[in-house]
């Protein structure tokens, strides 16, 4: 099993004109730094595999970069758990890898 860090960060919830789900969570700058220096170990077809934590609601999802970061996707189904609506700062705690 490939693993990383384990991860805590707050991020804004932003709505992203791209592939489903719209909704994501940029990692700030610190997080997106320690995915990079493990990606190499994680990455599979451009893409970082975490299992993700907000609030009671883990999940599990792929990460993609965009934007000079990485963007974690919100499950529309965590987001109606935790009633995470578009612009809320979340508290987010990830392991990244599979």
């Amino acid at each position: 099993m490939d693993t990383g860090p384990e991860i805590e960060f707050s991020g804004q919830v932003v709505e992203w004109r791209g592939p489903a789900p719209y909704v994501f969570v940029p990692l700030p700058p610190d997080a997106a730094d320690l995915v990079d220096e493990v990606k190499a170990d994680v990455v599979y077809w451009g893409v970082v595999p975490v299992r993700a934590w907000i609030g009671g609601t883990g999940f599990t999802t792929a990460m993609f970069p965009r934007e000079d970061t990485w963007f974690l996707p919100l499950k529309v189904a965590v987001r109606r758990a935790e009633g995470v609506e578009l612009g809320d700062v979340v508290d987010v705690r990830m392991q990244v890898g599979r």
